[in-house]
């Protein structure tokens, strides 16, 4: 059911973190992937691991902030796997800090990376994917997106973006057969998270009905399903995994 044998997926910012376990979930189910991150070195470890599962991995730098280097990068990657079949828009990043204190160039930064990169990258496989009419588009958006969190104006406005972008995405390319979807995880277990102090990470988890942060493997599994033909009927929707933060 969550077969992607023949396919080939563009995963972005898939280095480390949430977009090295989505591009290995994605391989461990059979796609080919083309790996995008600002540096193409530092995609190695993950090329590495993708071709350990016996799948083709190929490395491309890419800034998505950037159009003349996503047109580049997908071009390239157009090139040398003949065709995209699935796109993972993941690249993000954050610049906290309360909105009075918030520098004009830390909001640019968020908005940049994080909406506009997710547009550019969206539009430049939209016309390979309609010509066949097929293909599957799944953003990596937030629950902050959804609620809101204080100290993060510019993420939570990137992200609540990310949503409504999806949502008319796949309005849009509906009749085409190419389906867009976001998914918005909660508090995902990462180096960051680990970092915080116990005090701090009990807090958060009282936030969370399961009582745990998710791991990114809880991510990647709701992308897998996206990506396949095991979700054909769903487009335009967000899928909250948070362990029940938001409901």
């Amino acid at each position: 059911m969550f077969e992607l044998n023949d396919k080939v997926a563009l995963v972005t910012g898939s280095a480390r973190g949430l977009g090295q376990a989505i591009a290995l979930k994605l391989a461990e189910a059979g796609a080919d992937l083309a790996l995008c991150d600002l540096n193409a070195e530092w995609l190695e470890e993950t090329a590495e691991k993708v071709k350990a599962m016996g799948r083709r991995a190929e490395c491309y730098g890419v800034n998505v902030a950037e159009g003349e280097s996503v047109t580049a990068g997908v071009k390239a990657i157009e090139k040398d796997f003949g065709k995209i079949d699935i796109l993972v828009n993941n690249a993000g990043i954050t610049k906290d800090g309360l909105l009075m204190r918030m520098s004009e160039d830390d909001w640019d930064a968020v908005l940049n990376v994080n909406l506009k990169g997710t547009f550019l990258c969206t539009k430049a496989v939209t016309r390979g994917m309609m010509k066949k009419r097929s293909g599957t588009i799944v953003n990596i958006a937030s629950v902050i997106g959804l609620m809101g969190n204080a100290g993060q104006a510019n993420y939570a406005a990137s992200k609540g973006g990310v949503i409504s972008f999806s949502k008319t995405v796949g309005k849009e390319l509906a009749s085409r057969n190419v389906r867009c979807n976001a998914v918005a995880p909660g508090f995902i277990r990462t180096a960051m998270t680990e970092a915080l102090d116990e005090e701090v990470q009990n807090k958060m988890k009282e936030l969370i009905p399961l009582n745990r942060f998710g791991e990114p493997e809880d991510v990647a599994n709701v992308v897998l399903f996206l990506a396949s033909d095991a979700s054909a009927y769903v487009t335009g929707q967000v899928i909250s995994t948070c362990g029940g933060m938001v409901m």
